[in-house]
């Protein structure tokens, strides 16, 4: 199923998220709102680039639209294991623990599937920050007439990477490498607290030009 979501569309993506299936699910949907915070990036930088008003700022623009599109075509990747990383997951808690060779080998592999359950939202996370970091960059630069787009961009990407990041803590607790989960809980932390500066100074930006 994973390998078509591409080819559905937004009524059957809606549909699915909402139904019983197991996924799409949080980390999925955070990378889906963090594509669209991207391609809001994209849409103003495009909105700025080649228009005589904007042409001191172009190579900014410029550098901006192609690490927005870089960004937009990484979560889409994302999305897609997320949704893969969550089927393996779902797989291994069915695998069979009747001898003490099954659970030790269905322990094993859980142990796997966790980290790769953390690390696909985790990359999530980084990639939205990434989103508004750019937006940040264009707000004060854009074009005026499409500057509110730049906020969009802004919240969604802020409010994706505090999404992923459920997706991220709901795992932790069962992972047995507390070194792992420290330097995974020090990411978050310092993630979270500069999407928050972030976020103010891109809005502060974005509203005294609206």
């Amino acid at each position: 199923m994973t390998n078509n979501v591409w080819n559905w569309n937004i009524d059957r993506f809606l549909a699915e998220s909402a139904s019983s299936a197991p996924t799409p699910g949080g980390g999925s949907v955070s990378a889906y709102v963090a594509s669209l915070a991207a391609s809001m990036v994209c849409m103003v930088a495009n909105l700025t680039f080649g228009k005589e008003k904007y042409k001191t700022v172009e190579p900014e623009v410029t550098i901006i639209l192609k690490a927005a599109n870089e960004c937009l075509n990484d979560l889409k990747i994302g999305l897609t294991r997320d949704m893969d990383v969550f089927g393996n997951f779902m797989g291994v808690f069915k695998l069979p623990k009747d001898t003490e060779e099954q659970k030790i080998f269905r322990k094993e592999n859980l142990q796997k599937v966790l980290r790769e359950a953390t690390e696909s939202p985790l990359d999530v996370a980084r990639k939205s920050l990434e989103v508004l970091k750019l937006a940040e960059r264009l707000a004060p630069i854009g074009n005026k007439g499409a500057i509110s787009d730049v906020g969009v961009a802004a919240y969604l990407a802020e409010s994706a990477l505090k999404s992923a990041m459920l997706s991220v803590e709901i795992n932790l607790p069962q992972i047995r490498d507390e070194s792992y989960k420290n330097r995974v809980l020090e990411e978050r932390g310092k993630m979270m607290a500069t999407a928050s500066i972030i976020l103010q100074k891109t809005m502060k930006v974005v509203k005294e030009r609206l």
